[in-house]
């Protein structure tokens, strides 16, 4: 099991944005007090890495059709799978013989309904022992009327496909997909972690003597503090992960 995860991806697209460190601030999009305090959002925000669509995408659904535009031009129907303009001549120019032909589609219409696969352009790998957690970014506010399936990615054997399926929740509607904002995060995730055995390791309990003083320590008494100075479990947090000192437990 590698310490890291090692992860490398490679574009096979050359519209859009190049993929980038998740930001610990969404953006910007997060409130003040959260960016400065709240250590559990920031560090949610930050973890991963974001994926952006390759183009300025509207899709439109009927209710049994779905249709899409490239940066708003005229909407066509997705009958199977389309390529974004260009592309396929793109990538007739560079792959090799054997993959003529082979360019993959951008969107695919799923059998069942209001479903589109997106491709984002990228192959992936990890280091042995380790997976790639497909979601939605983490606390970014997207345009909405659509879900994310996540899906949990072997990339630690060899170079993966990265897409993601999206549910359209909104019929006769622009819904969009804007180049310039992510459109998935990707996290990495130990192998062993997905074990069964893992997965049961787990306990529910009473309160006892442990239990109430921890909610004192954590609860309790920070909270009766009515000067209780602001971000120390922030300030805690990245005491721990910095591995500095003794932190203090006083939230």
């Amino acid at each position: 099991m590698h310490s890291t995860p090692g992860l490398r991806l490679v574009r096979f697209y050359s519209h859009g944005r190049l993929p980038a460190r998740a930001d610990r601030f969404s953006g910007g999009t997060i409130p003040l007090r959260a960016a400065r305090f709240c250590d559990a959002v920031t560090l949610a925000s930050g973890f991963g890495w974001w994926l952006f669509p390759p183009v300025d995408t509207i899709l439109w659904w009927d209710g049994r059709n779905i249709s899409w535009s490239n940066g708003g031009e005229q909407l066509t129907p997705i009958d199977d799978a389309v390529h974004f303009p260009g592309f396929p001549y793109e990538f007739e120019a560079v792959a090799p013989e054997r993959l003529k032909g082979a360019a993959h589609p951008y969107l695919t219409a799923l059998p069942e309904p209001g479903i589109v696969q997106v491709s984002l352009g990228v192959l992936a790998s990890t280091a042995p022992g380790w997976c790639s957690l497909i979601r939605r970014p983490a606390n970014f506010p997207l345009p909405g009327h659509f879900e994310h399936f996540e899906g949990i990615v072997g990339t630690d054997n060899q170079l993966q496909h990265l897409f993601i399926n999206i549910r359209l929740t909104r019929t006769d509607f622009p819904i969009r997909l804007h180049s310039d904002m992510p459109l998935v995060q990707l996290q990495p995730l130990r192998r062993d972690l997905l074990y069964e055995e893992v997965m049961l390791d787990f306990s529910i309990g009473s309160l006892g003597p442990a239990e109430w003083e921890s909610y004192y320590e954590t609860v309790a008494k920070p909270n009766a503090r009515k000067n209780r100075p602001l971000g120390a479990y922030a300030a805690n947090e990245r005491r721990l992960r910095r591995g500095v000192g003794n932190a203090v437990r006083d939230h």
